[in-house]
């Protein structure tokens, strides 16, 4: 051996003992050979685990530590893999020789596994950045990587984690919060590559939240910045990408994923959204440093696309993100094999930068306060319509009954706080369909409003005859959300926890259901010490998915009170299915409880008006017996025994009924609604009404809309003195046979009695036992028939005669809402007819009853004018000549869209805010309207026609381009400009076949291609070139589409132009260049591109201007630092005499000035005024 290598040998024993710092900075000053170096520390490599937070890196008291730099792995990755490169290894001998001949720090700087140049190559070693270069980058720092478990599996390995990005999150800001407790406002940088940056965001926008927990807050008060690798800001697809690359070997090896884990990475993950709208405005209210590392190069198995486009890859936020490109794949891409990599080089110049910024660092930062008028906007934002309508129209208890409840061990055992760990204030309620669940629900409820002054009390009902949010946990947190920050102002701080602040109260905010399970736990943490109950009744109303989330959530609630000492207990109640199993939860089922059979007993004996004796008491044992424990049995038959009774009925009469009445509940429903066959038309039109409105509707418009059914000459305005709302309930009552009834709540709305009525008619085949001629298809027929109902209400002489302009003399908004309620208010049905008329038909077309002739002679004059009048935003309105193929695709009826089959164009233009049809489809994101009108179009063209292409086009159309809600058509410029400013690939293709427009006509300046390369449409530029469009054709100001692509910066737009054979010096009427362009908007790569084919660097404009000039002038250092190193003239003048350090001057541009200085620049220069 050598002997430089038997001193190193040497040196590596005497060093084992010493600190990692102290070892490494040995190594740098002494070594001669980092191999072996590398070899212990592929060893030492193993200590790191593959999940929880390890230091791999410690300065030691050496050096004094200023930064916690933290590593966070991507999807499937690995704490150290992720970060770690293969390099080959010289041989010792050789290494020993090439080392003599330099200095051993120069060596290392060089790189640190260098091959020998006459040694033969070993096996490889393992480079692992993180601890291996990055101590000699920034020696001051910590470093920490963090492993967590999203692998892929084997089906035969262990099971697959289940976590969700939020649980990860939420492990990972505890673990880290306890390893920097020793100095928890060290300044920390997180890097992350691909699935790890979703969750740093997610760490980071929880940790905010959390001022009350000021220990995990720190960690985002001390936040410096992050550095991304390729993470999917904008939605990337693994599972979709695995499904491509690998679908063949996955079968098999037999792998499986985290579900959850991939779904969160998908382009429509409500959370991705939510933290692309949060983070950015976060992040620049903290000034953090982000910098987004980009791919630079595909992915062979995706057809050459890259994992993640550049689109994808960063936030967007230029005053504090940077973007850069690695020369590497996504996988790659974090992965150095030494300090001299030319990719290495870029991430440590990112890290010098960010030690800048840590020195200049505030030891605290604030998280900015809302004011009292924000708080109430976001409370207010909280509230919805009917948001206690279940729980104010369910009948209040009998005086009698329900008392039980209060004195069953279950129930004192749920309020026990010495309990509370046994069962973690949980009690469940159980019990068949109409037993009384929800009359007994909200006795229990008003008793701890009366009784336990000292508690806030919760509640809320889920309704499945309601809206969305009624029957929806997002709903039911809302509501919970709502009435605690109300009864405890104090808790309103959470808004600032949440993220919120000054820049995003003042819109209109739509509440996620992570956001409000966030809220929601913050406020139940900061409860402290005052009880808080929650009620919240008809599970079984609510999706099983949903629920099965939401019991979990409040297990959790109920671990964290009990180890926090916080009084907080829920009460469910439900039907015996969903089955849920909770280790923590007592139970109590109705069936068989003596409280509640003797509540049967009591209400009988209260409500039974049949006078008293021998067969009466007779009735009244054989009642309750019969009734099975159903409460809502009973209270039916107890209305149907009384009547009776007023009828003169014997009491042998009144046993003999008792005895032929159905003991089930739904047999009982039938025979209601058949017993007789008075009215059967209001009755099955008042049934499909209650079934099948897309929302629930007032009495009132249920009165008019069964009326326009089946007596619709009778359709008149409203007069309420004559027809009083009492009057119409009654009709109600009448015409549903009392299964269904008026709500108590704010906004009273019709609904069925009883969940079970719906089930009974829907599944349990009701409908077809009551109206057997209707056919299989009740669904359809039922919608058509609404259809019907709706239109004639709109055509109806009352309504047609209208005058719904707003007065001229008023101002319009106040004019126009004054006409609305009036109108509202004398025709009740008329906005929910004309909201709604094409959506049943569409319902009804779509589930194979024909509307063909319906919407062939729809009246759309008729419909225009309401609709206008109850649209409340006038960007929704239309004028009064729209086609209806334009309703159509702008509300995604494509059902009805192929049954017209009018003829018309959908590419036809009109006076509507987004032209033809076919952009109200693109732009409203209704993409099955877009789909059926391409189909429709197609199918109308003879066989040879080049139009039948755009059946394929039609399978294609998705949600990529530009079209958006915003966009706006513009009448002097053709489809074909629109669709290639806008367009998809798809979109783009359908458009060029089906019209035939001149590509290189110019409209409002510019052709088509010149829009597309003002976009940086790149698959328009490429279809329109494909088509021969004129690259030099200029729009009215001179410019050429390169022009225009260079002027935004679209790099790729202006590689393709090139290499299409653009003219790279084409001139605008100003003299400005493409070159000249980029310079003057500080477009770094453009310019860089640009000089690489050769753009003259010395290109002057009219104004003798050259693209150093302009960079200087408008203060972009990183462009005038590229021209200069390529060898711009520092000196140049313009025609005025002024040089670039001039132009710098004369703006303010202080770092130009500099730089120009540093260059050369003559400070004594002169323009023509001197």
């Amino acid at each position: 051996m050598p002997g430089s290598s038997i001193r190193y040998f040497t040196d590596i024993v005497t060093l084992r003992d010493r600190r990692p710092s102290q070892l490494l900075l040995a190594l740098h000053r002494s070594s001669p050979v980092p191999w072996q170096f590398a070899e212990m520390s592929e060893s030492s490599r193993a200590e790191v685990p593959a999940t929880g937070l390890t230091v791999v890196f410690d300065p030691g008291e050496s050096v004094s530590t200023t930064i916690d730099i933290v590593f966070l792995h991507g999807f499937t990755g690995h704490p150290v893999r992720t970060w770690s490169d293969k390099v080959t290894a010289p041989t010792v001998g050789n290494t020993a020789n090439d080392c003599s001949a330099e200095p051993p720090s120069k060596l290392l700087k060089q790189h640190l596994f260098s091959s020998s140049r006459h040694g033969r190559a070993n096996p490889t070693t393992t480079v692992f950045w993180p601890r291996d270069l990055l101590p000699i980058t920034v020696p001051c720092a910590r470093v920490l990587t963090y492993g967590y478990d999203t692998h892929l599996r084997h089906v035969f390995g262990p099971p697959v984690n289940k976590a969700t990005v939020y649980d990860i999150a939420w492990d990972f800001l505890v673990a880290l919060e306890a390893e920097r407790q020793e100095a928890p406002l060290r300044p920390v940088l997180f890097v992350a590559h691909s699935l790890g940056g979703i969750v740093v965001k997610e760490m980071l926008r929880r940790a905010s939240s959390l001022s009350h927990r000021p220990h995990l807050c720190n960690i985002f008060r001390s936040t410096a910045g992050i550095v991304f690798f390729g993470t999917p800001h904008g939605g990337a697809d693994p599972r979709g990408f695995l499904q491509r690359a690998a679908e063949t070997l996955i079968k098999v090896a037999g792998i499986r994923a985290n579900e959850q884990i991939v779904n969160a990475l998908l382009p429509s993950s409500e959370r991705l959204r939510e933290l692309r709208d949060e983070f950015g405005p976060i992040a620049q209210t903290q000034g953090w440093l982000i910098h987004s590392f980009q791919e630079g190069l595909s992915v062979k198995l995706l057809n050459g696309e890259k994992v993640v486009e550049d689109a994808s890859s960063c936030l967007h936020l230029p005053p504090i993100e940077i973007t850069q490109h690695i020369g590497k794949d996504h996988m790659e891409m974090c992965r150095f094999p030494g300090l001299d990599d030319v990719e290495y080089r870029k991430v440590a110049a990112t890290l010098r930068r960010v030690m800048k910024v840590v020195a200049e660092m505030p030891k605290t930062a604030r998280i900015p306060s809302l004011s009292d008028s924000q708080r109430a906007a976001l409370l207010a934002s909280l509230k919805f319509d009917q948001i206690d309508a279940r729980q104010m129209s369910i009948r209040t208890a009998h005086s009698q009954t329900c008392k039980w409840l209060l004195k069953r061990p279950e129930y004192l055992d749920w309020l026990n706080a010495i309990k509370t760990p046994q069962h973690h204030g949980l009690l469940w309620i159980r019990g068949k369909p109409g037993t009384g669940k929800s009359t007994l629900m909200k006795f229990a409820l008003t008793s701890s409003r009366r009784t336990m002054k000292d508690r806030t009390v919760l509640s809320f009902f889920f309704n499945a005859r309601g809206s969305h949010l009624e029957k929806s946990t997002s709903g039911m947190y809302r509501s919970l959300l709502l009435q605690l920050l109300e009864r405890l102002p104090r808790l309103q701080t959470i808004f600032e926890s949440l993220g919120f602040a000054s820049w995003n109260t003042h819109i209109q905010h739509t509440w996620s259901i992570e956001t409000l399970k966030d809220g929601f736990e913050q406020a139940v943490h900061h409860l402290g010490e005052t009880p808080t109950i929650c009620f919240i009744d008809a599970l079984d109303e609510c999706d099983e998915d949903e629920i099965r989330d939401m019991v979990k959530f409040f297990q959790r609630l109920g671990e964290f009170a009990v180890a926090s000492g916080v009084q907080f207990h829920v009460l469910f109640a439900s039907r015996h299915y969903p089955h849920i199993t909770i280790d923590r939860c007592l139970s109590l089922f109705l069936e068989g409880q003596e409280g509640h059979d003797k509540d049967i007993i009591a209400y009988v004996d209260s409500e039974l008006k049949i006078g008293h004796g021998g067969v009466h008491e007779e009735i009244r044992r054989e009642l309750q017996e019969k009734s099975n424990g159903v409460f809502m049995w009973v209270v039916l038959v107890v209305d149907i025994l009384n009547k009776e009774c007023d009828r003169g009925r014997t009491g042998r009469r009144l046993q003999q009924k008792l005895r032929e009445v159905p003991g089930d509940l739904h047999k009982l429903f039938l025979e209601l609604l058949t017993r007789d066959g008075n009215n059967r038309d209001g009755l099955l039109l008042s049934i499909q009404w209650v079934l099948f409105a897309r929302r629930p509707l007032k009495p009132e418009e249920l009165y008019f809309a069964v009326i326009s059914g089946i007596e619709p000459e009778e359709v008149s305005e409203w007069n309420s003195d004559q027809l009083p709302i009492e009057a119409i309930q009654r009709f109600i009552l009448n015409s549903t046979k009392g299964l269904a009834e008026t709500t108590k709540s704010k906004i009273p709305t019709v609904q069925f009695i009883h969940e079970s009525v719906r089930d009974f008619l829907l599944k349990e085949n009701g409908l077809k036992e009551v109206w057997p001629d209707l056919g299989d298809n009740f669904y359809g027929a039922s919608h058509s028939k609404l259809a019907q109902c709706s239109l004639s209400y709109i055509k109806s002489e009352a309504v047609v005669k209208l005058d719904m302009d707003p007065p001229k003399d008023v101002p319009s908004p106040e004019a126009t809402a004054t006409l609305r309620q009036s109108v509202g208010a004398a025709f009740p049905f008329l906005a929910y007819a004309a909201q709604n008329v094409l959506s049943h038909a569409e319902a009804a077309e779509s589930s194979g009853v024909s509307q063909r002739d319906f919407i062939r002679s729809f009246p759309i004059t008729h419909l225009v004018q309401p609709h206008n009048l109850f649209e409340k935003f006038k960007a929704r309105q239309h004028t009064p000549n729209v086609s209806l193929l334009y309703l159509l695709a702008e509300y995604n009826l494509s059902a009805l869209i192929r049954a017209l089959s009018s003829g018309q164009s959908c590419f036809e233009q009109e006076g509507e805010r987004y032209g033809p049809p076919i952009f109200a489809g693109m732009a409203m994101q209704s993409f099955e309207a877009v789909r059926a009108m391409l189909e429709v179009q197609a199918a109308t063209q003879p066989p040879i026609s080049e139009l039948l292409t755009l059946a394929e086009c039609c399978e294609r159309i998705d949600k990529d381009g530009y079209f958006k809600r915003d966009f706006r058509f513009s009448a002097g410029r053709g489809v074909i400009s629109h669709a290639a400013e806008f367009g998809n690939e798809a979109f783009i293709s359908a458009c060029l076949v089906a019209l035939d427009e001149d590509v290189n006509r110019a409209s409002q300046k510019r052709t088509p291609l010149g829009y597309a390369a003002l976009r940086g449409n790149e698959v328009a530029i490429r279809l329109l070139i494909e088509i021969y469009a004129d690259t030099e054709a200029r729009g009215n100001d001179g410019k050429t589409p390169l022009s225009l692509a260079a002027m935004n910066g679209h790099e790729k737009s202006i590689q393709l132009l090139l290499e299409r054979g653009a003219d790279i010096e084409a001139r605008d009427k100003d003299g400005w260049t493409p070159l000249i362009w980029a310079a003057m908007n500080g477009h770094e790569k453009s310019i860089r591109l640009l000089l690489e084919r050769g753009a003259d660097i010395e290109a002057k404009d009219e104004g003798g201007r050259t693209p150093l000039i302009w960079a200087t002038r408008n203060g972009h250092e990183k462009s005038t630092q590229l021209l200069l190193e390529r060898g711009a003239d520092i000196k140049a003048k313009d025609k005025n005499g002024q040089t670039p350090l001039i132009r710098a001057a004369m703006n303010g541009h202080e770092k130009s000035i500099q730089l120009l200085l540093e260059r050369g620049a003559d400070i004594q220069a002169k323009d023509k005024n001197g």
